[in-house]
C-alpha cells in the first residue's frame, strides 16, 4: 500500500499542469451538466408547487362573444365532482396604458371586477404591498409580468385609455398571476375595486366577459368532463379555451433551451475531459515505460499500479466534482432567479431545490471518470520487465519506431523543397496525432459554441428581419386599437390612402375557432376524439401577404372559403394542404379549405388565419401598415399619436417585437457569454499543456535546429503556426456545426412549441472574428508552451 500511494503522489507532483487542467475539464463539466439539470427540474418542480399551492387552473374559459350564458357553464362545472371551478370573473378589456407619461407598448389588458377571495382557482400570490381582500377606492393591483418588466413600483400611477380622458389609479399592490402573467405574455389582468370598476369603466362599449378556471383532479379524465359538458350544452363550446399545457409552456422554454445548451455542451467537455485522461494516462505509461517495467520487477503487480492510477484520479476528481456542485447551486439559481423572476416575491426569494440529484450526478461523474482511468491503466498489463528496461519500450513497438524513423528519413525529402518553419510546423503537428486530435476536437467544439450562441442572440435581437417566419407580420407600423367607440376607420384609411409614405394598410381582429369533437379526425382515421378542439383566429381584413404573414407550406387565405392553420393544429387534427375543416366561428359551421400551414412561437401554433368574410362583423384590434421606406416610421407614428392618439396607440413593429423578445435575449445573454469564456479558457489551456508535453518529448530535435542556425523564435513562430492552422480547420468545422448541427437538435426541442423551422440570421462577418479569435487563443496557448525551446540548448545533444 505504501508503494501505491508513493506513485499516487509521485504522479501528483511531476504532472502538476496536466493534472491542473484535467481538475479543471472535470469541475466545468460537473458545473455544465448539473446547472442544466438542475435548471430544467427547478422550474417545472417551483411552477409545479406554485401551481398547487394557488390551486392553479388546468384549463381557462374566456366567454367574450355572448355565445352561452356564462352562468349555466360556471354552475356546470361547480357541480361536478373531481373538478374545482372558479367563481365568474367579470372583466372589460382595454388596449392602452402609460406609466409616467410613456406608453407602455403590447400589452393588452384585462380590467377585472374583483370578486370575493378565494376565487376558487388561480388564487392570487402578493409579491409586492399589503394583502387585502379587495382594492381599495382609487387603487389596483397589477401582476408581476407587468409590474417588473416594466420597472412599475407600489404607490406609482397608471393611466389607463377608456376615452379622451384616461382613467388615473394607483398600484396598490403587485401580484403573482400565474394563469396569465408567463413569460413574454402581452396579456395582463389589472384587478380593480368593484366601485371604480362600475364608475370608470361604464363608458367602455360593451357588456362584461367573464373568465373562468377550472381545475381536475385527475387531468387525465378532462376528456370524459369535456364530452359530458358539451353533450348537455347541446353544442361544441364555442367560446375561448386555453388548455395546461398552453398555459405552463412560456414558463419552461427558456429554461429548456438554456439546459439543452449547457447540457449537450457539458457532456462534449466530459467527453474532453475522458479524453484529455485517456490521453495523460497512455503518455504517462509510454514517459515511465521503463520505471513500471522496473516496479514489476521489484514484486509490484499490475493491479496495484492501476490502483495507483484509480488513486490519483480518484482524488482529482473528488476535489473538482465536489467544488463544481456547489458552484453549479449558485448558478442554476442565478438563471433561474432571471428567468423565473415573474414567480417571485419580495419576501420570499426563489429557492433551489436538488432532490438528491446533485449527489446522483456527482456519483456517475466518479463512476465514469474511474471506468475510463481503469480501461487506460489497464495498458500497464503488457508491460514485461525485460523489455521495459533494455528499449524503454515494447520490443515490438522499439521495432515499429525503427521502422518508422528510416521510412521518415525517406519521406522527409518530400520536404526538401519547402521552407524550413513550414516543415517544422506541419510535423510538430504530424508527428503528435493523439495531441492534434484533441486540439482539433477541442477548437471544433469552442467555435461551434460560440457560433451558435451568436447566431441564436443575433436572430432574437434582430427577430424583425425574420419576424414572419416566428408567426408575426411585416409591418413597419402597428395601430393598436385603444378605444373601438371612438375609432373612425374611414378617416384613417382615408388619410394613410393620401399619404405617399404609405404603402398598405390592412385591419385585423381577433375571433374564435371551434372543430367539433367529432370533426377532430381526418376521415378514414381510427379512434375517436372525445372533446371539440378551440383556439383563436387571426381575422385579416384585407391581405395576409401584404402584411406580411408567412407560411411554412401552401398561401394565405384569400377567399371566404378558405383557412391558413398552424402546425400544432395541422398535427392534431391531422389537416393538410387541401384537405376540408369544419370550423365554428360565432356559433355557425363552416366549411372551409386548408390552402396554408404556418408556424408561430404566439399560442404554440394553436391557431389559425381567415378572411374577414367569414366573419359577420370584425372587431378590429390593430391595423397593420406598410411603408414606401421603414425609415419614415418614427415620423409616421409621431403624426398618427398627435392625431388620432385618443382612439389608436400607434407603435414601430420593432418596438413590439423588443418589448416580448429582449426579454429572452437577456435571460440567454449571461449563460451563453459564460459558456464562451470557459470554453476559450480551456481551449487555450488544453493547447498549452499538450503543446508543452510535446515539445519536452521533441527536446532533442529542437537542440539539433538550434545547431544548424535556427533561433528560439524561428521554432517558436513555427510551432505556433502549425497550431494556428489546426485550429483554423477546428474552427470552419465548428462554425458548420454551429450552424447547422446544434440548430438542428434545439429545432426537435421547439417543435413542441410550434417552431419546425428555426429562422435563423447568419453574419458572416461576425463568424470570421469567433474563427480569428479562436486561431489568437491557440496561438496564444501555443506560444506561451513554447518558451521551454528558449532554454534548449545544443550541449543537450553533448550531454546524450
Amino acid at each position: 500500500m505504501a508503494a501505491i500511494w508513493t506513485i499516487c503522489l509521485g504522479n501528483l507532483r511531476r504532472r502538476k499542469v496536466q493534472n491542473g487542467l484535467i481538475a479543471l475539464l472535470l469541475l466545468l463539466s460537473t458545473l455544465l451538466i448539473n446547472t442544466a439539470l438542475t435548471v430544467i427540474s427547478n422550474s417545472q418542480d417551483l411552477y409545479e408547487d406554485l401551481h398547487r399551492d394557488t390551486a392553479g387552473s388546468h384549463e381557462l374559459l374566456n366567454l367574450t362573444r355572448g355565445l352561452h350564458d356564462p352562468q349555466q357553464v360556471q354552475k356546470w362545472w361547480a357541480s361536478q365532482e373531481g373538478i374545482t371551478a372558479s367563481v365568474l370573473q367579470p372583466y372589460k378589456p382595454l388596449a392602452g396604458v402609460m406609466h409616467k407619461g410613456e406608453d407602455i407598448p403590447n400589452v393588452y389588458l384585462y380590467m377585472m371586477n374583483t370578486p370575493d377571495r378565494p376565487f376558487g382557482t388561480d388564487e392570487l400570490v402578493f409579491a409586492q404591498g399589503q394583502e387585502t381582500a379587495h382594492p381599495a377606492r382609487g387603487t389596483v393591483w397589477i401582476p408581476t409580468s407587468l409590474a417588473y418588466k416594466y420597472n412599475v413600483a407600489v404607490g406609482d400611477e397608471l393611466q389607463f385609455k377608456t376615452g379622451n380622458t384616461p382613467v388615473r389609479l394607483t398600484v396598490s399592490a403587485v401580484v403573482i398571476d400565474l394563469s396569465h402573467g408567463g413569460p413574454f405574455s402581452t396579456t395582463a389582468r389589472i384587478w380593480m375595486n368593484h366601485a371604480d370598476y362600475q364608475r370608470e369603466l361604464s363608458a367602455v362599449p360593451g357588456g362584461d366577459s367573464y373568465l373562468m378556471g377550472i381545475r381536475f383532479d385527475n387531468y387525465a379524465e378532462r376528456a370524459g368532463y369535456w364530452e359530458r359538458f358539451e353533450s348537455d350544452l347541446g353544442t361544441p363550446f364555442l367560446e375561448e379555451r386555453t388548455t395546461f399545457e398552453e398555459i405552463s409552456a412560456f414558463y419552461f422554454i427558456m429554461n429548456k433551451i438554456i439546459g439543452f445548451v449547457m447540457s449537450f455542451l457539458g457532456l462534449l467537455m466530459m467527453l474532453v475531459a475522458l479524453y484529455t485522461i485517456g490521453f495523460t494516462i497512455s503518455d504517462a505509461i509510454l514517459a515511465n515505460y521503463r520505471t513500471i517495467g522496473v516496479f514489476k520487477s521489484m514484486g509490484l503487480s499490475s493491479g496495484q499500479i492501476i490502483s495507483a492510477y484509480l488513486a490519483q484520479y480518484s482524488f482529482l476528481s473528488l476535489l473538482t466534482i465536489l467544488p463544481g456542485l456547489a458552484l453549479s447551486r449558485l448558478v442554476s439559481s442565478v438563471i433561474i432567479d432571471q428567468s423565473l423572476s415573474f414567480i417571485k416575491t419580495d419576501d420570499a426569494s426563489i429557492r433551489i431545490q436538488n432532490g438528491g440529484t446533485e449527489w446522483i450526478v456527482g456519483a456517475g461523474i466518479l463512476l465514469l471518470i474511474l471506468l475510463c482511468v481503469w480501461l487506460y491503466a489497464s495498458r500497464t498489463r503488457q508491460v514485461q520487465p525485460m523489455q521495459a528496461i533494455r528499449y524503454g519500450m515494447s520490443e515490438a513497438a522499439h521495432h515499429r519506431l525503427t521502422g518508422r524513423w528510416n521510412a521518415g528519413r525517406k519521406r522527409g525529402k518530400e520536404f526538401e523543397r519547402w521552407p524550413v518553419p513550414w516543415v517544422i510546423g506541419v510535423r510538430n503537428v504530424t508527428q503528435n496525432v493523439k495531441g492534434s486530435l484533441l486540439l482539433l476536437i477541442l477548437t471544433t467544439l469552442t467555435s461551434a459554441v460560440l457560433v451558435f450562441g451568436l447566431v441564436l442572440l443575433n436572430s432574437i435581437n434582430q427577430m424583425q428581419k425574420t419576424s414572419p417566419l416566428w408567426g408575426y407580420d411585416a409591418s413597419d407600423v402597428v395601430l393598436m386599437v385603444v378605444n373601438e367607440s371612438a375609432l373612425d376607420r374611414d378617416a384613417i384609411e382615408a388619410s394613410l390612402q393620401a399619404d405617399p409614405r404609405v404603402l398598405h394598410l390592412n385591419w385585423v381582429g381577433p375571433s374564435i375557432g371551434v372543430v367539433p369533437a367529432n370533426k377532430t379526425q381526418r376521415p378514414g382515421s381510427t379512434g375517436r376524439s372525445l372533446e371539440s378542439v378551440s383556439f383563436p383566429l387571426t381575422v385579416v381584413d384585407g391581405s395576409a401577404d401584404e402584411i406580411g404573414f408567412a407560411s411554412l407550406s401552401g398561401r394565405n387565405p384569400r377567399n371566404k372559403n378558405e383557412i391558413s392553420i398552424g402546425i400544432n393544429i395541422s398535427r392534431q387534427l391531422q389537416k393538410e394542404l387541401g384537405d376540408t375543416l369544419e370550423v365554428y366561428i360565432e356559433g355557425k359551421p363552416h366549411i372551409f379549405t386548408v390552402t396554408g400551414i404556418y408556424q408561430s412561437i404566439s399560442n404554440m401554433s394553436n391557431q389559425a388565419r381567415v378572411t374577414a368574410d367569414a366573419v359577420s362583423k370584425l372587431n378590429p384590434d390593430a391595423g397593420y401598415i406598410t411603408l414606401k421606406n421603414s425609415a419614415d416610421s418614427d415620423m409616421v407614428v409621431r403624426e398618427l399619436t398627435v392625431k388620432y392618439g385618443s382612439s389608436i396607440q400607434p407603435i414601430k413593429q420593432q418596438t413590439l417585437l423588443d418589448s416580448v423578445f429582449k426579454e429572452a435575449a437577456g435571460v440567454l445573454l449571461i449563460p451563453l457569454s459564460i459558456l464562451a469564456l470557459l470554453f476559450l479558457m480551456v481551449t487555450c489551456l488544453i493547447i498549452y499543456s499538450t503543446c508543452r508535453i510535446h515539445i519536452r518529448k521533441m527536446t532533442k530535435t529542437y537542440g539539433i535546429y538550434k545547431s544548424i542556425g535556427l533561433t528560439s523564435n524561428t521554432l517558436r513562430g513555427a510551432v505556433t503556426w502549425g497550431i494556428a492552422g489546426l485550429a483554423a480547420v477546428g474552427a470552419c468545422v465548428g462554425t458548420l456545426c454551429g450552424i447547422y448541427l446544434l440548430p438542428a437538435i434545439l429545432r426537435g426541442l421547439l417543435s413542441s412549441y410550434g417552431i419546425v423551422q428555426l429562422p435563423l440570421l447568419v453574419q458572416w462577418t461576425d463568424i470570421l472574428l469567433v474563427v480569428l479569435v479562436i486561431m489568437a487563443v491557440s496561438s496564444f496557448g501555443s506560444w506561451i508552451a513554447s518558451q521551454v525551446i528558449r532554454s534548449t540548448s545544443p550541449r543537450i545533444l553533448v550531454t546524450e
